[in-house]
């Protein structure tokens, strides 16, 4: 999800304006050298569970039939599942498993995640998915703008721009908003410190973008940062860099609510 060679660049950029000390600017150094050595480069994709999840429970499976919900997956390796232990812990297949029983349809499940994404990554994906446009769809996405050094004003109209895109093709759109990096241990502090800064500014930025567009967003740093800041062990992967399974459930589960609120399933709370 995160480069800590470009999260170290990025601080260094940000000191300078201050006039960084060349202690600080070693220390800074040292620590994102550090981060990248316990945490390595991760070496596999994530799983693939793309398919059709019936009411009962059973899934993946081939299904033809003009009753399916047609639901994908848009962002980086948080919406691409990296981390899961198997395809069934995967936030997609949870999301779709979940929306085929409240809905009581067939769901067909399409990632177009891709692990590495920054939100410019959004315009093939959505360029993909609108030859056919799903009725629901969520979007993760931000960890990677911020390491990449992506201004956050640019960062947050381009994601409600291309939101608009799916939201304007009738599709209804979650976005889950930019992570709370400063719960990532392996970034020593005050690295940490500068993560945790700007992703959480930046996630209030696409909030403030996406409340002009259709599009609900649900802020994943509030609500579940305290989750992985204090139970680390409990929900992220051995890389202790991206979630669990575990951690996925408890992202699929702050999502499902607003997204059958916004895919019509729960058609009182419209």
């Amino acid at each position: 999800m995160v480069g800590l060679r470009a999260l170290r660049v990025a601080a260094m950029t940000a000191g300078s304006v201050g006039g960084l000390s060349g202690v600080a600017y070693t220390l800074l150094n040292t620590q994102s050298r550090q981060a990248r050595t316990i945490i390595g480069v991760p070496r596999d994709l994530p799983f693939n569970a793309d398919g059709v999840y019936r009411p009962d429970g059973t899934g993946p499976v081939a299904l033809s039939s003009t009753d399916v919900l047609r639901f994908a997956m848009f962002g980086d390796s948080s919406a691409a599942g990296l981390g899961a232990e198997s395809p069934d812990r995967l936030p997609g297949v949870v999301l779709a498993r979940a929306l085929a029983e409240e809905s009581g349809r067939p769901v067909r499940l399409v990632t177009h995640a891709v692990s590495g994404s920054r939100t410019t990554g959004l315009i093939p994906q959505i360029d993909a998915a609108l030859v056919d446009p799903p009725d629901v769809a969520v979007v993760m996405i931000g960890g990677n703008d911020v390491t990449a050094r992506m201004r956050i004003g640019t960062s947050a109209a381009l994601l409600a721009e291309q939101v608009r895109r799916l939201t304007d093709a009738g599709t209804a759109v979650v976005v889950g908003t930019c992570p709370d990096l400063g719960t990532i241990r392996p970034i020593p502090q005050p690295l940490r410190t500068l993560a945790q800064h700007w992703s959480r500014a930046l996630a209030r930025a696409q909030t403030r973008e996406l409340n002009r567009t259709e599009a609900t967003s649900v802020p994943m740093a509030a609500i579940l940062g305290p989750w992985f800041r204090d139970r680390p062990d409990e929900y992220f992967s051995p890389d202790r860099f991206h979630p669990n399974g575990d951690g996925y459930a408890l992202a699929a589960g702050v999502m499902l609510a607003p997204l059958c609120a916004a895919g019509g399933v729960w058609k009182s709370s419209r």
